[in-house]
């Protein structure tokens, strides 16, 4: 996800000075999506709801070492996720976060991932420990990674948007999506090729720009042909395909164009993110909740007046 949203540095901003209630609407924000994230890799709810309350707990002692680089939500997930691992590696759990059986680099590989943007252990130093270069590189990636993705939901192209993400985000075969999608294995290639030529072309005149030059594509930007291992790091790092809480709530209702209700289903059955997922499933808890209370209060407005008064 981008940057912090203005109400984003507001609730900051109310926690820092010390605001008990910023911190309560803090907390009550993002607890049910962190909790449901929590129990689909955790079989001991109570394990789930510790390592939550653990979550808030780093993030408001880091908070001097927050960088207001990514969404309040993606942060905290990266806390939770790093949690998690650690706390199955000293228990013998196997897991796998983020689409499970998808991934084939195992959960070690995605904890590193998760760490670059975690403070302030010594791996959030792992920007500080780049040259600036190979920052730039990585910045340039992410907004051309955004560029391509937005470009597609714009143009209403889930086909190959659906293809992309399980390219680089998921890393699987051309055959295997090939199979999902059901197109031929010739157009996994051309799709692949042709995203990776505006990956290239959009890093090249972002760098080109902050350089001062005239933004035509040259050898500064690094060949992308065998960079898998960066692409999917990234995509998991900023989440770039990640869906808008608002929209998961949309498709919850039913109420989304055809077309982005099929993706979204995609995005969240099949492909099967677990950060959208748990917005999701907390949004689904807070209807249920809703419907309870409605009915509560509906019991009350109708029973009041039978009650025995002295």
């Amino acid at each position: 996800m981008s940057e912090l949203t203005q109400a984003e540095k507001y609730l900051v901003a109310e926690i820092r000075q010390g605001s008990a209630e910023g911190w309560s609407q803090f907390v009550d924000r993002y607890q049910g999506r962190l909790v449901a994230f929590a129990r689909s890799k955790l079989r001991n709810p109570s394990d789930a709801e510790d390592l939550v309350q653990e979550t808030f707990m780093s993030f408001v002692k880091a908070l001097g070492f927050f960088r207001e680089q990514a969404s309040l939500e993606t942060y905290l997930f990266a806390i939770l996720r790093r949690k998690i691992i650690n706390f199955c590696r000293g228990r013998s759990i196997t897991i796998c976060l983020l689409q499970d059986v998808l991934q084939p680099t195992g959960a070690e590989a995605v904890g590193d991932a998760a760490d670059r943007i975690v403070g302030p252990d010594p791996t959030a130093s792992w920007y500080a420990r780049r040259n600036e270069a190979r920052e730039l590189h990585r910045d340039a990636l992410s907004a051309a990674l955004r560029e391509l993705i937005d470009g597609f939901k714009q143009s209403l192209n889930f086909r190959d948007l659906k293809i992309v993400e399980m390219l680089f985000y998921c890393r699987l075969r051309n055959k295997d999506i090939a199979q999902i999608a059901d197109v031929k294995v010739n157009h996994i290639a051309v799709t692949k090729h042709r995203s990776l030529r505006r990956i290239r072309e959009h890093m090249a005149r972002k760098l080109q720009c902050g350089q001062g030059g005239t933004g035509t594509p040259d050898d500064s930007v690094p060949p992308l042909d065998n960079a898998d291992d960066m692409l999917s790091e990234i995509w998991q790092e900023h989440r770039i395909s990640c869906l808008k809480r608002s929209t998961v709530g949309a498709y919850l209702l039913g109420t989304l164009e055809p077309e982005w209700q099929d993706y979204v289903g995609f995005h969240l059955n099949r492909l099967g993110c677990e950060f959208c997922r748990a917005n999701l499933e907390d949004l689904q808890q807070q209807t249920r909740d809703q419907g309870t209370r409605k009915l509560h209060d509906r019991i009350l407005e109708s029973t009041v007046g039978f009650l025995s008064r002295p």
